[in-house]
């Protein structure tokens, strides 16, 4: 059974068969977030937890599988070991995710509310899984410009990131940038519930504005 966090109540139905499966019977439940499980049906399982995959070994699945070794690159980094995202990442590999993310920046610090607008109508039309991809490859970005202040040239990324990175730490310090990442995490988990998507990225727009240009860090309520 795929994903059982999200059985919620419902959950409670299976605890007796899981309690007691009839002979000869498995069960094995493959969840993501052990925190959203029932305890209920925790304490009747035995957990395994898997890690997860190392950015090289899906970087090689991808070549083997006859993607690009460029493209195999960014999208194993962007994954962060979850294999199953890379290959969603590859339906979108074509998405100017850079370009995308240069005129929201540009519209956030320089070009003012109108750009800012546009922005929005624009990316509210690209429906929830390019959105979410798009916001992951930002925090990916993030998290590499963050990794190349600390670590200097002893980080390896492709000659475009690391040009797009070195421009994010111009533009941020590593506690705004850790701030952004935060605020794109919960962008993320209001997505996957359906959120209004004109709403969420105004405010969002909003909140990395403030946050850039005020240094002011939104706290979660």
């Amino acid at each position: 059974m795929w994903m059982p966090e999200y059985l919620g109540a419902e959950g409670n139905k299976l605890l007796k068969l899981i309690e007691e499966p009839p002979p000869n019977t498995l069960f094995i439940l493959v969840a993501e977030n052990e925190s959203l499980l029932l305890p209920t049906i925790v304490s009747r399982c035995q957990m395994i937890k898997i890690p997860m995959l190392e950015t090289t070994d899906i970087e090689t699945a991808l070549i083997d599988s006859k993607i690009d070794p460029a493209k195999a690159r960014q999208v194993a980094a962007t994954a962060e070991g979850n294999y199953r995202e890379a290959l969603q990442l590859l339906q979108h590999a074509e998405e100017d995710w850079q370009g995308i993310l240069r005129d929201w920046l540009n519209s956030i610090i320089k070009t003012g509310p109108i750009a800012q607008t546009k922005w929005v109508e624009e990316t509210s039309r690209l429906g929830r899984e390019k959105q979410k991809q798009f916001l992951r490859y930002f925090n990916h970005l993030l998290e590499q410009s963050i990794r190349s202040k600390i670590m200097g040239s002893n980080i390896h990324l492709p000659d475009n990131e690391k040009d797009f990175a070195d421009r994010l730490n111009r533009l941020a310090d590593i506690s705004q940038q850790q701030a952004i990442i935060e605020e794109l995490d919960r962008a993320t988990y209001y997505i996957e519930r359906n959120a209004n998507a004109k709403i969420l990225f105004h405010a969002l727009t909003i909140k990395l504005y403030h946050i850039i240009q005020d240094k002011i860090v939104f706290l979660a309520t």
